[in-house]
């Protein structure tokens, strides 16, 4: 892991707003040539929502270089939030080119599994200069950038809400008890949960050792303490028209009408409008109260990258499809199938991009979000505190015991 980086995901907005040039597409690796050396093996690793996806530029990389060589390229799904894990496994027969989120770009670097980027200037100057951070280590950057969307905001159907009752979480989880429906949220990641810690004035981050985690959720003084944000979390786990349910529990609530409303994210976007249909709505997270007051929920921002094995045994043609995922072209072809926000300048300033609301409401979040950096001992603890507010623990005393309990771990060396 990296030193901490707190640079907010307000650079995309005012990258995209900036450039106003279209360039061509580059020529791959200078438009240089690889001997043809046989049949070319190559293990692509992607999520499995993207199948589709992958395989069609698959197939347009082997047209493209059909003459240079014989490839047998086989697409395997794997999770991008655990690829460093399934990587580590065995590396050296692991994927040739892979798809994973940027917070294990360091786990990778210090395994060896990553090698300096060639040509990584031209790589820089294509994309959103705040993914080319997320891809580097130091000033080196270690791998492709492929997205600029990995992180989340409300999802709403306009037939239950407004405009208004969007702003307030707890009024949208009264209208949908009211309609015997939900609005949900994972409570199971603390991905998500940053999102009612993040803007009380308690802190979380990535300590210089580039390992450890600092962490202030469990403090007993401040305007906000620790307790004051379990207390909330009670609250809303205990209301009926809560829902705390993952990515499949989201996407099956909001397409048999059980689900109303959600916290997810943009690859998600064309499944929910395809449901919602005309009643689609999108924006940032709502406020909700914690203290008496209204607090504004954060979240964290992220990329998604390509990289390529430093084992492979075809590593020049690796390279080149790794180039050819994440170029111009199949980053727009990305937008137009999948909905996810593209990296790349040109075609983050599009005009399809800036007329989606998905990526929108991604924008709007934008001022209350940033870069997920942290260590790997963040997860299992808030996991282990969550379940228990969602199991409805009411004794302050335990309460504060339970939120020591989980900075005791996410602190841990």
């Amino acid at each position: 892991m990296r030193r901490k980086i707190n640079i907010c995901f307000m650079v995309l907005l005012l990258a995209m707003l900036l450039s106003g040039c279209q360039r061509k597409s580059p020529e791959l690796s200078d438009g240089e040539e690889i001997p043809d050396s046989g049949t070319v093996n190559l293990t692509v690793w992607g999520a499995q929502e993207d199948e589709e996806l992958l395989r069609r530029i698959i197939d347009s990389f082997q047209e493209e270089y059909r003459d240079q060589a014989d490839f047998l390229i086989t697409y395997e799904p794997q999770s991008e939030s655990k690829c460093a894990d399934a990587l580590m496994g065995d590396l050296e027969n692991g994927a040739d080119v892979f798809a994973f989120a940027d917070d294990q770009l360091n786990t990778l670097v210090a395994a060896g599994a990553l090698e300096p980027i060639e040509h990584a200037e031209s790589v820089k100057k294509q994309n959103l200069p705040e993914s080319v951070l997320a891809a580097s280590v130091g000033d080196t950057l270690y791998a492709r950038p492929l997205t600029a969307d990995n992180g989340y905001f409300l999802y709403y159907n306009k037939e239950y809400f407004s405009e208004e009752d969007i702003a307030s979480f707890e009024k949208m989880l009264d209208i949908a008890a009211a309609h015997g429906k939900k609005v949900s949220m994972e409570w199971s990641s603390g991905w998500y949960v940053y999102s009612l810690f993040g803007n009380t004035g308690l802190t979380l981050g990535l300590n210089d050792d580039g390992i450890t985690n600092y962490c202030t959720w469990n403090n007993t003084d401040g305007d906000i303490k620790g307790i004051d944000v379990a207390q909330a979390m009670l609250r809303i786990a205990s209301h009926p028209g809560f829902i705390s349910t993952d990515d499949a529990g989201f996407l099956e609530g909001v397409k048999n009408g059980k689900i109303i409303a959600g916290v997810n994210g943009v690859w998600n976007a064309l499944a929910v409008e395809e449901a919602w249909d005309g009643a689609f709505g999108a924006a940032k997270l709502p406020s909700y109260t914690c203290a008496g007051r209204q607090v504004q929920m954060a979240s964290f921002s992220g990329y998604k990258l390509i990289g390529v094995n430093a084992y492979s045994e075809h590593r020049e043609w690796a390279e080149k499809l790794a180039e050819w995922i994440t170029n111009e072209e199949n980053q727009k072809l990305r937008f137009l199938l999948r909905g996810q926000g593209p990296s790349n300048i040109n075609v983050a300033s599009s005009e399809e991009v800036r007329k989606s609301a998905a990526i929108a409401a991604l924008l709007q979040q934008s001022e209350f979000s940033c870069l997920q950096h942290i260590g790997v001992n963040f997860w299992e603890p808030v996991s282990a505190f969550t379940e228990k507010m969602l199991a409805g623990n009411l004794s302050e005393e335990n309460l504060q015991e339970q939120l020591d309990a989980m900075v005791e771990g996410i602190v841990a060396p």
